[in-house]
């Protein structure tokens, strides 16, 4: 184990926003989606980050569960999940910006708290293992 106190912190931030995906994943499913004011298409566009949000929960386990061992893996494990939440954090920072979901009364709030997270673990983890 790595006594390194930015590692072991960003390890923990992986695992708890692993963590958060899966707790908005079982929440939105269990959601009707059926205000007026979402866009057309909405749960389409959804439905399509299931698999890549499945995918990057598991990688920010599997490089948070490396970095605790000490593995120089869990490093270049943890770029790569940087790269991935900014990608998925810059789509859902574009569509929610185009489709009006940033407005307060449309879960704007929310919204942008997940986009800000997001982004902002994107670069945490990429400036501590670049």
């Amino acid at each position: 184990m790595t006594g390194d106190a930015s590692t072991m912190v960003a390890a923990g931030l992986e695992v708890v926003t692993a963590l958060g995906i899966a707790a908005f994943w079982i929440t939105w499913f269990r959601e009707a989606h059926d205000e007026e004011w979402l866009p057309e298409g909405y749960v389409q566009h959804e439905r399509a980050f299931v698999f890549p949000d499945t995918v990057l929960a598991a990688l920010l386990v599997v490089s948070a569960a490396l970095l605790v061992a000490g593995q120089p893996l869990g490093r270049s494990l943890s770029l790569v999940c940087a790269g991935m939440l900014a990608f998925l954090g810059i789509i859902d920072a574009a569509y929610f910006w185009q489709t009006g979901l940033f407005a307060r009364p449309r879960g704007g709030v929310a919204n942008a708290a997940v986009v800000v997270a997001v982004l902002a673990l994107a670069v945490v983890l990429g400036v501590v293992f670049a």
